[in-house]
């Protein structure tokens, strides 16, 4: 599973890296080390632009970068705290189940991260790690977003905007870890996978073994287990037994 991941980048840095728009409205957020279930979330979108007549234009599409809440409420949901409950779905039954499957078809976003945690249990203990890329770059994971409205708002309230990350088997040396990941997509499938005009997407439900064998995983402080903590020292490599290890910063800068 998916459920905690450091977010550290604003929203204009992402904007440039995944070819997108900044449609933050200059919301900020600020870098977040331990990002939990129900914060706010930046993800990567692509819809067709609307006219002055409020409708799609079906001949272009842009990619926007904006802000959701983790834990997908589904339009049918009576009371929103359901999304706490629905933070990460599955890639094999994602298009299957009642919950997801309308936005897996319609509303599929890309959710940027420097790297995610999990835990690894050796007997009584259990060891994070953090799975991120060496070089800085982001990792895409994939997810869904749907919109909420409150029955009970005033009429002109903005909808509850919200994502799930989904998650894959494990491959790789991932499976030392744990058995299940994020599905962390290469940048070849972006396009297709925020194409709203694409409702097949079959062909990208699969982990990439190229991507998972390019992840460093890093073991890392048990400080991440607190959600109030939050800073860079929770990314720092750390040996095992929780004493830090210098870092080559040759290899391991920024």
């Amino acid at each position: 599973m998916c459920g905690r991941y450091a977010s550290t980048k604003d929203p204009a840095a992402l904007a440039r890296e995944f070819d997108a728009a900044d449609a933050t409205g200059g919301e900020s957020r600020g870098a977040d080390y331990n990002v939990a279930p129900t914060k706010q979330v930046p993800a990567v979108v692509r819809r067709h632009p609307r006219g002055a007549d409020g409708e799609p234009d079906p001949l272009r599409s842009e990619r926007g970068v904006r802000l959701m809440r983790w834990g997908l409420v589904p339009k049918w949901a009576k009371d929103p705290k359901i999304g706490s409950r629905m933070i990460n779905a599955k890639a094999e039954t994602v298009t299957s189940k009642p919950a997801f499957r309308t936005a897996v078809k319609h509303r599929r976003c890309l959710l940027p991260a420097d790297g995610w945690y999990e835990w690894k249990r050796d007997g009584e203990r259990k060891q994070p790690y953090f799975m991120t890329f060496p070089d800085d770059s982001s990792l895409a994971m994939a997810g869904i977003w749907e919109t909420w409205h409150d029955p009970a708002a005033a009429e002109g309230t903005p909808p509850l905007v919200t994502c799930s990350v989904l998650t894959t088997a494990a491959i790789g040396a991932l499976t030392e870890v744990h058995d299940r990941m994020p599905l962390v997509l290469p940048a070849a499938t972006w396009d297709d996978w925020l194409d709203p005009d694409r409702a097949e997407i079959g062909g990208l439900l699969g982990p990439s073994r190229e991507l998972v064998d390019a992840l460093e995983l890093r073991p890392v402080s048990s400080t991440v287990n607190n959600v109030r903590n939050n800073g860079a020292e929770l990314i720092a490599r750390q040996d095992e037994q929780g004493e830090p290890v210098a870092l080559d910063h040759a290899q391991d800068a920024g």
